[in-house]
């Protein structure tokens, strides 16, 4: 399922993006390399490649990129962090508006971006246009706060979260911290299945990401549910996230779950 209304928001922060937005490991890579045998004479196609933080190990294997963006700002930042290489082209478009010949690339890949297309239009699509042995790689991040040794700290945040964002009728106090697993990741993989696609493989990584409360609330800034909130709401938010912190040492650890879900069309 497609997530709606917040496509817009990330591009209204395209410097704040490119700063705080992490990268990705480089285990996730050498396993898309491995899967894919990619090659300075192969063509990749990366699905919202946003500021450009799964971009670089991929263009430094030497080949040629072709790399869309639906916000104008993240497009020319992007356009201008990587106009030394001569082999990514960037174009302003969705993805389901991009226009391109069926069986051209030998992969597709799509970084925290691909959850904003409907499944069965974004499935189809990619599938038509990789070529044969071509591989799809999807992969997202999935940071959560909640774990043992910051049990506390995660629910006085729950808290902030409960005072600031709307609940549901008659709710007294959050709801239970639930996050993103290893089983929610096999079965983003599988989805694959349903539109052709073999030879599915799921891989997960973790590391452990520490940010100073300052540090921490910038980080938050750029999440597309934060940048929807009215201004004053979105700064009292922030603020009160800081104060806890402080509160707590003036660190937050952040787990990081990535999934990397790979699937090859016949």
């Amino acid at each position: 399922m497609a997530i709606k209304g917040l496509g817009w928001t990330f591009d209204t922060v395209a410097e704040q993006y490119d700063m705080w937005r992490p990268t990705y490991v480089p285990e996730l890579f050498n396993d898309i390399f491995e899967y894919s045998n990619i090659s300075s004479k192969s063509c990749a196609l990366e699905i919202g490649i946003g500021t450009g933080q799964a971009t670089k190990p991929i263009l430094e294997t030497g080949c040629n990129i072709m790399a869309v963006e639906i916000g104008k700002n993240l497009t020319e930042l992007t356009r201008h962090k990587f106009k030394d290489y001569s082999n990514i082209s960037i174009v302003n478009s969705s993805f389901q508006s991009y226009v391109c010949e069926n069986d051209s690339f030998d992969l597709v890949y799509s970084a925290s971006a691909f959850h904003w297309i409907d499944e069965e239009e974004g499935y189809c699509r990619v599938h038509d246009i990789l070529k044969s042995n071509g591989t799809f790689a999807r992969f997202a991040s999935h940071p959560f706060y909640c774990f043992e040794g910051q049990e506390e700290l995660a629910d006085r945040i729950q808290y902030v979260y409960f005072r600031h964002y709307p609940n549901p009728t008659g709710a007294t106090s959050p709801k239970p911290i639930g996050r993103y697993t290893e089983e929610d990741a096999k079965r983003r993989s599988d989805i694959a299945k349903k539109y052709g696609f073999v030879d599915i493989e799921t891989k997960v990584y973790y590391r452990d990401l520490i940010y100073r409360s300052d540090k921490y609330i910038n980080r938050l800034a750029i999440e597309s549910d934060k940048i929807a909130l009215e201004s004053h709401v979105r700064n009292q938010f922030l603020k009160d996230i800081k104060d806890v912190v402080d509160e707590y040492g003036g660190k937050i650890t952040i787990r990081d779950m990535i999934d990397l879900n790979l699937a090859r069309k016949l």
